[in-house]
């Protein structure tokens, strides 16, 4: 049920970053950590590999029971039959998407302003990844979200928040216990020599323990 996912520690991967030979022994190791979600995410790459790529991690999810969410691409999401799909505010709207996706699959859609996460909400979005919290470099372009923002979005939308953008040790610590669902991370996971390791710590600060 998607109302019983737990967005605590949302992991976006990056091939680029990955310490480890393949995409899918990185979604491995960091679900063995505490990832509860993981989106795959992929800019660069033509279709096929994609969509290859999206089948073998798919067999990882589905092993330890982890939801897998497909960054933009509906078509790679459709193929492989993912649990869903994570849209940015240029890519399709996401009432287009919960039409032809329907209302079992889970759609996140990014916002960086109130007024973005309000119509997310209302247009059937399931979970809001808010960001950039903090400059960050696998996404030199985005705008930096401020804490008061942040607060107003949580306190406009019912549907769960997790935030990303420069989310590490050092800042993550900063989300606990204000009413934010989950940490979205790249490199504070994918690019560290123990994925596992990384992955334990982060979740253990943002459920308030040490790391």
């Amino acid at each position: 049920m998607k109302s019983e996912i737990d967005y605590s520690l949302y992991l976006c991967t990056d091939r680029e970053l990955m310490s480890t030979p393949t995409v899918e022994e990185s979604v491995e190791q960091a679900i063995q950590g505490g990832c509860t979600v993981i989106q795959l995410r992929e800019k660069n790459i033509p279709s096929r590999l994609f969509y290859d790529t999206a089948l073998a991690v798919k067999k990882v999810t589905e092993h330890y029971g982890v939801p897998l969410i497909i960054n933009d691409r509906l078509d790679i999401a459709l193929a492989v039959d993912a649990d869903g799909v994570h849209v940015g505010q240029s890519d399709l709207p996401c009432g287009v998407l919960r039409r032809i996706l329907g209302e079992e699959k889970i759609i996140g859609v990014s916002a960086s302003t109130l007024e973005e996460a309000v119509r997310a909400e209302k247009d059937g979005a399931d979970y809001l990844g808010v960001g950039a919290m903090y400059a960050t470099g696998t996404k030199t372009d985005a705008a930096i979200v401020s804490m008061e923002e942040l607060h107003a979005i949580r306190r406009a939308v019912q549907i769960p928040i997790v935030v990303i953008g420069g989310i590490n040790r050092k800042t993550a610590p900063a989300f606990c216990k204000i009413g934010i669902d989950g940490l979205a991370v790249v490199s504070a996971v994918i690019a560290q020599p123990d994925i596992r390791e990384a992955a334990r710590g982060l979740l253990q600060i943002f459920q308030g323990g040490n790391p």
